[in-house]
Parts: C-alpha cells; sequence; structure tokens
C-alpha cells in the first residue's frame, strides 16, 4: 500500500502543471511602470498559480481572453494613459528592414489611424482595432541602401517624433561593408536589469534577434498573461527606445510558447496553439510567420547583405516526449524542415546563420534533454549537417539560447568544416546555469548578449563572436575568416 501511495504522489507531481512565473517588480524606477505595472497585473492576472487546461478561468477581472482592450473601458486605466502621453501605448518597433525598405510596429491605446515617415517616403495608413489588440505595422518603400535614416509616426494627424526613431537601411550583396547584430535569449522582464537594451542600444547593431524566451510568461492556457508580459516590456522605456531604433525578429522558446520544456507535438489539435501563435504574432514585427498556411509558427529567414539567417521554431511542431500517442522524432515538423533544407541549398550568400532556441552541440544542454543532442531529435540534426557536407555550403554558423550563460562550441564534422556554435541566454534573467568545460570557451556572470560581426571588406571576409556583458565590456571574442568556414579548405 505503501509503495502504491508513493508511486501514486511522484506520478502527481509529474502532471501537475508549471508554475506560472509571478511578474517581478521590486526595484522598479520607470515613472510608467510604476504607474500601470500594478494596475495590469492586478486586472490581467491577479493572483494566477497555473495554467492548466483544468483550470482555463483567470482570476484577473477578464478571465484567460483579457487584453487592452478591457482595460480601456475602465477610465482610471484611461487617465493613467492620458497622464503619461500613451496614445503610442507600445512601440514603434523596427522589423523586417531591407535595402530599399522598412516597417514600424505599434499598438495604439484604442483604435486609431497612423502613417509613418521616412524622409521623403510615406507608408499607407493602416487601422488599429480591437481585433488585433490595437496593432498595426507600416510599410515604407522606395528608401536608399545602406542608409540612415530618421522617421516619424502621425497618429491620429499628431506628428509624434523621439529620439530614438532612427534606423540604417541594410547594404545590398556584395557591399564591402562591416556590421553587426545581436542576439540573446533569457530576457524575463526585471526592473533592475532593463538598462541593458540602453547598453545594447548604443553599440548600434543593425539588427537584434530574439531566440525565444523574449519574456518569461509560462502560462499555456492564459491569453491574458501571455499580452501582459509583452505590454509590460515594451513600457519599460530602455526597452521602448532599443526597438525603436534596432530592426528586431523574434521566435519563440518554451517560456513565451508555453511552459518549462513544453513541446507542442504533430499538428494543430492542441486548442492552445493558434490562440498562443495569434498572440505571439501581435506582438512581433517579423518578415512572416512560416511559409507554409497549413503549417503555421514563428519560423521564418532574411538576408542582411551577404548574410543570410534562418530563424527557427523549435517548439509548435516537437515531438512531445510526455505524450504517448506522439510517435514522431522531430525538433521542427515535417514542413519547416523541407523549408530549410531547401532554403539552405538555395542561399547565395556568403555567410548563412542557423538561429535555434535551443542547443545544437551533443554537450551543451542536460544529457540533451532539451537539445537538439537528444535522442528523439539527434538525427533530425544530422541530417541538416549532412545535407551542409553534401551540397558543399559554405559559411554555415549556428547560434543558439536557453541555457544561462554565453559560450562557443565546436563541432567538427568528417567530410566538411567545423561548425561553431555561439550560445548567449542571460540578457536580463537573474539565475545562471554552471559554465561548461568542454566548450571552446564558457561564462554565466552577470548578463550579456551576443554580437555577431561581419566585416566584408578583406578579400576573405570575417566573422567575429563577442560576448558583451552588461557594461558594455567584451568577455569573450573569436574571430573566424569565411575560407576557415568552407569546404574548399577543409576537404
Amino acid at each position: 500500500m505503501m509503495k502504491r501511495l508513493a508511486l501514486l504522489l511522484f506520478v502527481s507531481l509529474i502532471v501537475v502543471p508549471a508554475q506560472a512565473k509571478p511578474p517581478l517588480t521590486e526595484g522598479e524606477t520607470d515613472p510608467v511602470m510604476l504607474d500601470l505595472d500594478p494596475y495590469m497585473i492586478k486586472a490581467l492576472r491577479g493572483n494566477a498559480k497555473n495554467s492548466s487546461p483544468k483550470n482555463p478561468i483567470a482570476p484577473g477581472r477578464y478571465g484567460p481572453e483579457g487584453s487592452i482592450v478591457d482595460l480601456l473601458t475602465e477610465p482610471a486605466f484611461n487617465k493613467l494613459i492620458q497622464k503619461h502621453g500613451l496614445k503610442v501605448f507600445n512601440g514603434p518597433m523596427l522589423g523586417d528592414v531591407t535595402p530599399t525598405s522598412a516597417r514600424v510596429w505599434i499598438r495604439t491605446a484604442g483604435t486609431a489611424s497612423f502613417h509613418v515617415v521616412v524622409g521623403d517616403q510615406i507608408s499607407p495608413t493602416i487601422q488599429t482595432t480591437a481585433e488585433n489588440d490595437f496593432t498595426g505595422i507600416a510599410h515604407v518603400e522606395g528608401l536608399k541602401p545602406w542608409t540612415d535614416y530618421t522617421y516619424t509616426i502621425v497618429l491620429d494627424g499628431e506628428e509624434i517624433s523621439h529620439p530614438a526613431f532612427h534606423f540604417k537601411t541594410y547594404p545590398t550583396a556584395g557591399t564591402p561593408a562591416r556590421y553587426s547584430i545581436a542576439f540573446g535569449s533569457g530576457a524575463r522582464y526585471v526592473p533592475t536589469k532593463e538598462a541593458i537594451w540602453k547598453t545594447m542600444a548604443d553599440t548600434q547593431p543593425l539588427a537584434y534577434l530574439g531566440l525565444g524566451d523574449n519574456v518569461y510568461i509560462d502560462a499555456t492556457e492564459r491569453r491574458d498573461v501571455q499580452r501582459l508580459h509583452y505590454y509590460r516590456r515594451m513600457l519599460r522605456r530602455e526597452y521602448r527606445d532599443f526597438i525603436s531604433q534596432t530592426p528586431v525578429y523574434a521566435v519563440w522558446d518554451d517560456h513565451d510558447m508555453g511552459d518549462n520544456d513544453c513541446a507542442g507535438g504533430p499538428g494543430l489539435n492542441k486548442p492552445w496553439k493558434l490562440p498562443n501563435l495569434n498572440v505571439f504574432q501581435q506582438n512581433w514585427n517579423n518578415p512572416f510567420y512560416s511559409h507554409d498556411d497549413q503549417a503555421p509558427g514563428t519560423w521564418h529567414n532574411f538576408t542582411m547583405g551577404n548574410v543570410e539567417f534562418f530563424m527557427l521554431d523549435g517548439r509548435i511542431y516537437r515531438s512531445d516526449i510526455q505524450d504517448p500517442a506522439d510517435t514522431t522524432n522531430t525538433m521542427l515538423g515535417e514542413s519547416q524542415k523541407r523549408w530549410l533544407l531547401n532554403s539552405l541549398k538555395q542561399s547565395t550568400a556568403k555567410f548563412k546563420v542557423l538561429c535555434s532556441g535551443t542547443m545544437w552541440h551533443d554537450l551543451a544542454d542536460k544529457g540533451g534533454k532539451d537539445s537538439w543532442a537528444g535522442p528523439r531529435f539527434r538525427s533530425e540534426r544530422d541530417e541538416i549537417f549532412d545535407l551542409i557536407n553534401q551540397e558543399r555550403i559554405d559559411g554555415v554558423l549556428l547560434i543558439s539560447g536557453d541555457r544561462h550563460r554565453t559560450e562557443l562550441w565546436k563541432t567538427d564534422r568528417p567530410g566538411g568544416y567545423p561548425l561553431y556554435e555561439f550560445l548567449s541566454a542571460k540578457v536580463t534573467n537573474m539565475h545562471s546555469h554552471a559554465p561548461r568545460k568542454e566548450a571552446e570557451w564558457s561564462f554565466n556572470e552577470g548578463n550579456f548578449w551576443g554580437e555577431i560581426g561581419f566585416d566584408f571588406a578583406p578579400t576573405d571576409p570575417t566573422v567575429t563572436f563577442k560576448a558583451i556583458n552588461q557594461d558594455g565590456n567584451e568577455i569573450k571574442a573569436t574571430t573566424f575568416k569565411l575560407s576557415e568556414l568552407s569546404h574548399t579548405s577543409n576537404p
């Protein structure tokens, strides 16, 4: 009998849903957040305990689908909006920049019309509505490559400008330019850590890649809580200024899709998949979300001069090891994998960057429990790696997130060049994971982001991986020549 009770207790511990992480508020200094954050937390989250399908009703005022649409029915909330001049409630957020165009995302405090002026170019007018959580994206075309621009938002006839409203268009392929991008994950909203976004902005990256865990939600069944976490992160001044001047590209990982180490499994049968994806899409400014209408997700790719980035969704169709009925062995799902393999073969970029929320190397994770090294995912990873050799695709780089440290990994490949993986996953989080002695280098102190610098001025272009901390100091750096990442030099 005691053994049976112990077994039942063990099973119950397994199936209890993950606790939704409570919002952190200690040490807050931002005047907007001091007023709005406690109000929104109480209204949209209440004292939420978990996100179990058996407990879908939120203890907040508006149930599990609550949003700013509901908040704006409250006079007290509207008074706070007026006090802080938040007609543009969130944003602007830059995204999908090309040599000749850019897109600007905003969330308004209620239904509004807006357009964006960049130089002599004016976007079409966009209407924000309750159906899209008062978000809209303006597309500006006719810009010049590799050119600095400032922009203005015209909202219901009122011009809105700010020193952070500026960006640079991307170079065309073949331009002997030098530029860098920033990337990271592990970015829970922590009031005392948010200054890192200003430090990052000061380095003027040409883009920021959010590799998942971009916010920590852990509330699979609670769209109200999901929205809350996006609202609060984008209200903070340092982050707001950062995304106003830095194009952002994002995929989700476990903590912003569902809960810790979650997997979506095949198909779209799980009722939370499409609603959660809809919230994600409303809060980012990606070029697109999946290439396949029958298999929606967060993956996408984009080109920056001589570099192509492949942003991968390793969660929505990942094999669910907790589901006995799931017999698949995939991280990406069939449609995304086919897209990636075909796109890699067709890419003409000198460098191709495969961007994953979880780690690639066999030793980077906790025994492969939640990474590409897991027994059900390794064969798919090796299929990608084998294609690189078979098709003699040069210049492939790997980046990843998830584990709260920064490091460089090397994977030797018979018949090809080594594949180097740059991990960075502690932008604002407080908790660290232990460094790994097996890596080329590994570090976990403080907070940091990854910088990837490209230099196409030399005959043999270079890429430099830099780990940069919250003070803007370089922690580690390693440079490779394109020829070192080539089948010609590594037959």
